[in-house]
């Protein structure tokens, strides 16, 4: 099954659809948020994503009005910190205008309603819904109604959650992208739990299955590719230092994010044969280095060739090893020097 969002397809037989995650790596500044459209689509991403919160509607009270102890700069309370990263109805509809310049597919997560209804009215390519809303019921129905190309993200939610939410968003829409998932910022190598991408390409077979990754680096989400994945999202910065939540936890400032698509580009090449065959650049090496049956001796025309007569050795364009019966017990058909590569015309 194949999924198309924006002008390309997410699944088997397709090229890994790449997002940028950009979330509120901008700041709050456009021009921070321009620069990164534009360097995703430099480097070769497929898709850019943002994401939107309605404050007070996300978070109760209690949490706003908790005084923010690191990246202060943003806020001195949490409201004003998360407030600070959320862009306007029409810097969003700019960067979608932006995006769709450079070929790139657009969309941005909402974490609450409000959000949601606004994105509906800006118009995007697909909908992403975080591993913090897998049991928002309300919100995964309002999506999935949209009949428009749904990520899903599956981080802390046991396998029962997750089917659920997969069940309900399938009742309206099946153009649907399971991302495996972990929500530790950072992730450990050792948390990943990337062997979990085989199964469930098995267990929500036919949809397509991504990767949403949140380790130091990129060679895990490379892995992750190469395990199966049909899509990979990764946070993206112009600058690990900038204050705010993901930048230096979980990241990939733009060397490492354009390393990540040569690498992902890269192993794409290596797996997509599954044939098994000799490739014939590999022939010039197999009768250079390959092992044939050689004469061990001078061997006489006339004589019935046997087992003290013969060796195997290198180069490969001769009689197989593996054919050696076929050997003994034969006569020579003409002199046979020592240290020469058997032929079948050299049999009788």
């Amino acid at each position: 099954m194949k999924v198309k969002v924006g002008n390309k397809f997410v699944g088997e037989g397709e090229p890994t659809f790449i997002i940028a995650e950009i979330g509120n790596n901008h700041n709050g500044n456009m021009d921070i948020a321009r620069k990164l459209v534009n360097l995703a689509g430099l480097f070769g991403a497929d898709a850019v994503k943002f994401q939107k919160r309605t404050v007070k509607e996300v978070f109760t009270k209690e949490m706003l009005i908790q005084p923010q102890t690191h990246s202060q700069v943003l806020g001195k309370t949490y409201e004003e910190y998360r407030q600070k990263q959320e862009l306007t109805d029409a810097e969003l509809t700019e960067l979608k205008h932006l995006a769709y310049s450079l070929g790139l597919a657009f969309f941005v997560t909402p974490f609450d309603m409000t959000s949601a209804n606004t994105l509906s009215k800006i118009g995007m390519d697909a909908w992403k819904i975080s591993s913090f809303d897998v049991n928002h019921a309300q919100l995964i129905e309002y999506i999935a109604k949209q009949n428009q190309p749904i990520f899903i993200s599956t981080g802390m939610s046991t396998l029962e959650e997750r089917d659920e939410a997969i069940n309900m968003i399938k009742k309206y829409n099946n153009q649907l992208i399971i991302n495996h998932c972990v929500s530790i910022y950072p992730t450990p190598d050792k948390d990943l739990n990337l062997g979990a991408i085989p199964v469930l390409k098995e267990r929500y077979k036919p949809f397509p299955i991504g990767y949403s990754g949140h380790e130091v680096g990129y060679v895990p989400t490379v892995v992750a590719v190469a395990l199966g994945a049909n899509t990979v999202e990764r946070h993206f910065t112009l600058d690990k230092s900038l204050p705010g939540p993901d930048h230096s936890t979980i990241s990939l400032d733009p060397i490492e994010f354009g390393a990540m698509i040569r690498e992902i580009r890269r192993a794409e090449s290596g797996i997509s044969d599954s044939n098994i065959y000799i490739h014939e650049k590999e022939i010039r090496h197999r009768e250079k280095h390959g092992k044939s049956i050689v004469a061990k001796t001078n061997i006489p025309a006339g004589s019935v060739i046997d087992d003290t007569m013969i060796t195997f050795k290198s180069p490969g364009y001769g009689i197989k090893p593996t054919l050696v019966h076929t050997v003994i017990g034969r006569q020579a058909k003409e002199n046979i020097e020592e240290d020469t590569v058997l032929l079948k015309s050299h049999l009788a």
